[in-house]
């Protein structure tokens, strides 16, 4: 596991989870070839486009540890629960 792609709420939630799935922001390089694309596939992330850098997927352990191996990789940020502010 590449440690330094991981966020630290992430890192804590794995920590903390290991058995879970947990949803994800993943940080790529502009532009990706057919072979990280179908990395991305392969996992469930779905809507791949040409020179999109961010991504969503509900991953395991085992697959975020594969993912942060990867080159083209730039960072794996964990997804936060949006709540609303009160005025």
């Amino acid at each position: 596991m590449n440690y330094q792609k991981l966020d630290p709420a992430l890192t804590m939630a794995l920590n903390q989870q290991p058995e879970s799935s947990l949803e994800i922001f993943i940080h790529t390089e502009a532009d990706l070839d057919s072979a990280a694309t179908a990395v991305l596939q392969k996992l469930g992330v779905s809507g791949v486009k040409a020179g999109q850098e961010v991504f969503t997927a509900s991953l395991t352990l085992q697959q975020i540890f594969e993912l942060s191996a990867q080159p083209w990789v730039k960072l794996l940020r964990r997804s936060q629960k949006l709540r609303l502010l009160n005025n």
